[in-house]
């Protein structure tokens, strides 16, 4: 993740990032604050008219999801959406310690236990700003209800990992003081599900707290991630809900 190693997000380049909080005077890459963005992790869906499940059992293809997400340059909220020049994060490669924490770091088929059958990453951010919040998107679609599967794992992972746990890297590692719900979006009710999350990360020195936020709401057999980081030390106070109404509604769009 971003907190310690990575750039706008962990899941840019992490070079530039740490080079940039170098400048800065900090010890890792993250965001600080207070103790905002503190409400509920899981709404059930409670809908007043059904919620998106049209997708078929064996899941959206590529090019279907492709359609649903964020085209490259489109308005994401008040940011802009970009596709990944290099397919995706980085971070979709970290593993966590203990395994039952993955899904907080990871959602990844090659990394987690549900591998999709298809999915499509773009970010947002504000061109040209190092300094500001970066949201990766990121659009799974499963077979066989695999996708309700996922939740129930984040689900697990958000109770049982609440005191905390390691991401591990291939060369470095950084650890999560602890996972703490976070409010979930205003339309969350359209969901099938929807959890969120406020992580709390140290620095490499594990003297910082370092701020990541992560939502992911479930239509069908389709879930759609959102996760916030930024280069700051401000708490960002969750992921931007103008970023995930604007996807959410052209997903749903696109659904009816």
């Amino acid at each position: 993740m971003f907190g310690v190693y990575g750039a706008g997000g962990g899941r840019r380049a992490a070079a530039a990032g740490c080079a940039v909080a170098a400048l800065m005077g900090l010890t890792g890459c993250g965001g600080g604050g207070d103790d905002s963005g503190k409400g509920e992790a899981v709404r059930s869906a409670t809908p007043s008219r059904p919620a998106a499940t049209a997708a078929p059992a064996e899941g959206l293809t590529e090019a279907e999801l492709t359609a649903l997400a964020f085209a490259d340059g489109e308005k994401a909220g008040s940011l802009t959406a970009s596709e990944y020049p290099s397919g995706g994060p980085l971070g979709d490669a970290y593993t966590a310690s203990p395994a039952v924490c993955q899904p907080l770091v990871s959602l990844a088929g090659d990394v987690g236990g549900y591998a999709p059958t298809a999915q499509v990453r773009r970010r947002a951010d504000e061109p040209g700003e190092m300094l500001g919040v970066t949201v990766d998107v990121t659009l799974r679609s499963y077979a066989g209800g695999q996708a309700a599967k996922v939740m129930r794992s984040l689900d697990r992972a958000g109770r049982e990992c609440a005191g905390g746990l390691t991401e591990e890297r291939a060369v470095a590692r950084a650890t999560y003081e602890r996972t703490e719900p976070a409010a979930p979006p205003s339309f969350a009710g359209e969901a099938d599900e929807a959890k969120a999350y406020r992580l709390t990360v140290l620095d490499v020195k594990g003297k910082l707290k370092l701020y990541e936020y992560l939502t992911v709401l479930r239509a069908g057999s389709t879930t759609l991630a959102f996760r916030a980081e930024t280069l700051g030390t401000e708490d960002v106070g969750g992921v931007p809900e103008d970023v995930m109404a604007a996807q959410w509604r052209k997903f749903r769009a696109g659904q009816a």
